[in-house]
C-alpha cells in the first residue's frame, strides 16, 4: 500500500475472532489501527458484531466500548436465539448486510477496502467494489486446518493477506505475549488493557 491510499477497514468481528483463535492469538486492536494508519490515510475502521439480547453482562461489551472510544466505528445488532435440529439452543447474528451496505456507501471516498473475514458470502461484495474501481484486500488465513477463508473469496480479492503475516504487528498469543517475541509485553493501565484484545464473544454466535 502507498501513503496516498485512502483506506477503509471492514472487520467481521466474530469471523476475525474465530480466525485468530484458530491460530492461538488475540488481536490487539490498538496496534491493528496504528498499522493501517501507517499505510495510508485511514478513512474509517468499521467493526461489526452481534450482541445477545436481554443479557445483563456480555464479555464482549468492554471490547465494544473500548473500540467505540478509540477510533473504530462499531456496528451492532441483536443476536437471535433459536433451537437447532438436535434441540440445542444457539445464537445467530449475521452482519453481512450491514457490512456490505457500509462498504458500498463508502466506496466513492476510498480506493482500498480491507475486509477482515473469510466468509464466502462476501465474494459478491468484493466483485461489486472492484467494479467501482477499488482495490480490495481480504484478511483471513489458510494456515489453519481447515482454512478459515472460502476459496472463492480468496480468488476474487485483489490481494489476499494471510493474517499470520500480520500477527507480529497486530497480535498477541493467548498468554499475553506479543506474537513473534519471547518476553511478555508491557501492560497498559489495567482498565484499558483487557479491552484492546479480542474477547469476542463468550456466547456462541453463528457466522
Amino acid at each position: 500500500m502507498t501513503s496516498s491510499e485512502r483506506i477503509a477497514l471492514f472487520i467481521d468481528g466474530a469471523n476475525l475472532h474465530a480466525t485468530a483463535k484458530s491460530l492461538g492469538f488475540d488481536i490487539d486492536y490498538r496496534r491493528l489501527l496504528k498499522e493501517y494508519q501507517s499505510r495510508g490515510y485511514l478513512v474509517r475502521a468499521y467493526y461489526y458484531t452481534a450482541l445477545v439480547e436481554d443479557q445483563e453482562y456480555s464479555s464482549i461489551r468492554p471490547l465494544i466500548d473500548w473500540l467505540d472510544y478509540n477510533g473504530f466505528h462499531v456496528v451492532t445488532k441483536p443476536a437471535k436465539e433459536f433451537v437447532d435440529s438436535t434441540g440445542r439452543r444457539k445464537m445467530k447474528g449475521n452482519m453481512d448486510i450491514e457490512l456490505a451496505i457500509d462498504a458500498l456507501e463508502l466506496a466513492p471516498f476510498i480506493n482500498h477496502a480491507v475486509i477482515f473475514s473469510g466468509d464466502g458470502d462476501f465474494r459478491s461484495l468484493v466483485e461489486a467494489l472492484q467494479r467501482k474501481g477499488l482495490k480490495v484486500s481480504v484478511v483471513s488465513t489458510i494456515s489453519s486446518q481447515p482454512p478459515m477463508v472460502a476459496d472463492e473469496l480468496r480468488r476474487q480479492a485483489d490481494d489476499f493477506v494471510d493474517i499470520v503475516s500480520l500477527m507480529p504487528k497486530i497480535g498477541r498469543d493467548m498468554s499475553g505475549r506479543e506474537a513473534g517475541t519471547r518476553e511478555p509485553t508491557e501492560r497498559a493501565p489495567r482498565e484499558r488493557r483487557p479491552s484492546t484484545k479480542s474477547s469476542e464473544p463468550a456466547e456462541p454466535v453463528e457466522i
